[in-house]
């Protein structure tokens, strides 16, 4: 039986002591056909994504605004396909359907609702890492509380509520989406080298 060396549970005042942890990888914004397939193509050679969705935060009862971003993230790359006009591109569609790419989250599930109310598909391979956190005795969630147990980083979350919709995303737009995709398949490949995901 392998040792655990992770606490079930990290406090606020235990994060705000932790460094602040930032993508440093190459970030790739996909907007039109010609980059999605070239995109596809590069995360169709992973077997390990990191994923996530953005959408323009609600502040009014009764409004909705459908997911503006699916971020895909490999160890040093985040790719950022944005949604619009209400359609997935078919090479990003592929992608989630795959059942030979495992697709790493946290909170998965509503994100693939929201993702199937723009088109509908059949999701494949997607892993939930919450699931597999409170397998081995983990009692917080969430990709920040994640980040500080398993990575002892702070994650800002900073631009969380920010407008996903703009024509341009900001710097640190880029930088927090691909973070939020990119941690949970670092985290899971952590705990795959370890052995912990096979006890």
């Amino acid at each position: 039986m392998l040792s655990f060396p992770y606490p079930e549970s990290i406090s606020k005042e235990e994060l705000k002591e932790l460094p602040l942890m930032t993508f440093t990888g190459r970030i790739h914004i996909i907007d039109n056909m010609k980059d999605a397939k070239s995109a596809a193509y590069h995360l169709s050679k992973h077997e390990v994504l990191g994923f996530d969705t953005e959408k323009k935060p609600t502040f009014q009862k009764g409004a909705y605004h459908p997911t503006a971003l699916v971020q895909l993230a490999t160890d040093e790359e985040a790719y950022l396909f944005r949604i619009t006009h209400n359609t997935i591109a078919q090479p990003l569609l592929e992608l989630l359907e795959s059942e030979e790419i495992k697709k790493v989250g946290v909170g998965i599930r509503d994100d693939i609702q929201e993702l199937q109310m723009v088109q509908n598909f059949r999701p494949g391979a997607f892993m939930e890492l919450i699931d597999i956190t409170k397998s081995l005795g983990i009692i917080n969630a969430g990709v920040r509380n994640l980040a500080g147990i398993f990575l002892q980083k702070r994650v800002s979350k900073n631009q969380q509520t920010s407008n996903w919709e703009n024509p341009q995303l900001t710097k640190a737009q880029q930088l927090y989406a691909s973070a939020d995709a990119w941690i949970p398949q670092e985290i899971y490949k952590l705990l795959d080298q370890k052995g912990y995901l096979y006890p």
